[in-house]
């Protein structure tokens, strides 16, 4: 979620210092200036909520499990020779503190990251360089940002949803970026000849994210390549997050919120292939599906299941949420970087259905903290992003 989202102030423009003064600086916002910056983006991002049941919304979600308690923080950039009782906000955004993982030489350390959310730039402040000049100055505070000696930051992820050029510029590269999309169905015509599956309620979810936490990290040494490999840990707190986003924006629209968290093929420990999902409204008209997403966060698949059973199984996962997704008003159902066997699922589905290669919303960016590649090459051709799904997304 980063673009460069409007706002109002009323600060004086003319005034305003150029995005190279000295008197910049990158500081934590008090809390009035908190809900200042929630109120300035929230008409980009406010989706079906009203603007007070946005604010509401960013309110509820920093007090989840994996945000509170530093999980999350805020950023504005100001001028500090502004005179007065306020200062001057020239440019806000904020960071997640996620765990994970990063494969290196057969070896694997655990590591924190810090994903990039809400870059925001009033109007009248835009075409100055102060966006830039805030992500140059975050540049230099994250990979020391809640740090020790047991705790490296070695890299910075955010998702553009401005293009792949400005966020390269400053550090941010873009990786793959696909998505393929399934309409929402009442009932699929196949379902008869897929199989059956279990619905995951939220009691469901930890011990299958602990399980695909250990299986994430093996298949991290496992399939080493020469390159860095890494990846956000997909535990619970992760997937619990994005489900108390859609379980208050269910509330405030219908009153509920969806109990379906998504599902599970198999009930043989290593023979199971399971996915999570989530509910994204963005269109403000009640019942209306256009903009609407189901989003699959997460597709697990274990190493034992039966051959030839991969397919059909994560077909009957898609069918599912197309389901899902026709009761709850969604207008497609979307997974992200899918791989070969979950194309021909879709396309078993829908034989329409295609890849679709982003180059404009939720780019997958990625800043590398560590040691430079040694060929001078670009980080993305050095460093594979394992697991590059709506998980991770902030």
């Amino acid at each position: 979620m980063n673009g460069l989202a409007n706002g109002h102030t009323n600060g004086h423009v003319d005034a305003l210092p150029p995005s190279d003064a000295p008197s910049i600086a990158l500081v934590e916002p008090t809390e009035e200036e908190k809900w200042a910056q929630w109120t300035l983006n929230g008409n980009s991002w406010k989706g079906a909520l009203s603007l007070e049941g946005y604010c509401r919304r960013e309110q509820h979600l920093a007090n989840q499990d994996c945000t509170k308690n530093g999980g999350q923080s805020w950023w504005v950039l100001v001028d500090t020779a502004c005179q007065g009782p306020r200062r001057r906000v020239l440019s806000g955004c904020e960071t997640f503190c996620k765990p994970a993982v990063v494969a290196q030489n057969g070896k694997t350390t655990d590591v924190i990251v810090h994903g990039v959310g809400s870059v925001f730039c009033p109007p009248e402040h835009r075409g100055r360089g102060y966006a830039g000049r805030m992500l140059e100055e975050l540049g230099k505070r994250l990979p020391t940002w809640q740090t020790s000696e047991k705790r490296k930051c070695l890299f910075s992820i955010l998702y553009s949803d401005i293009g792949k050029k400005f966020y390269a510029s400053h550090g941010w590269e873009p990786f793959p970026s696909s998505h393929i999309s399934l309409p929402p169905v009442e009932e699929s015509a196949n379902s008869s000849k897929l199989p059956g599956l279990k619905e995951l309620q939220a009691e469901d979810l930890a011990p299958l994210c602990a399980a695909d936490e250990a299986l994430l990290r093996k298949n991290l040494v496992d399939a080493a390549n020469g390159k860095t490999r890494v990846a956000l840990i997909p535990n619970v707190e992760t997937i619990r997050w994005h489900h108390a986003r859609e379980q208050f924006v269910g509330t405030e629209l219908y009153g509920r919120f969806p109990s379906i968290k998504g599902g599970v093929v198999g009930d043989k420990e290593g023979q199971r292939i399971w996915c999570y999902w989530t509910r994204m409204w963005s269109n403000p008209n009640k019942g209306e599906s256009k903009g609407n997403t189901l989003h699959i966060l997460r597709i697990v698949i274990e190493p034992n299941v039966v051959p030839g059973s991969v397919v059909p199984a994560i077909a009957a996962l898609l069918a599912r949420a197309q389901r899902e997704a026709a009761e709850w008003h969604m207008e497609q159902v979307d997974y992200w970087n899918p791989s070969p066997e979950v194309v021909a699922a879709a396309q078993l589905l829908d034989p329409k259905a295609e890849v679709v290669d982003r180059d404009s919303e939720s780019i997958a960016s990625l800043r590398w903290f560590g040691e430079s590649p040694s060929d001078g090459g670009s980080i993305a051709d050095s460093i594979e992003w394992v697991a590059n799904e709506k998980y991770g997304w902030c």
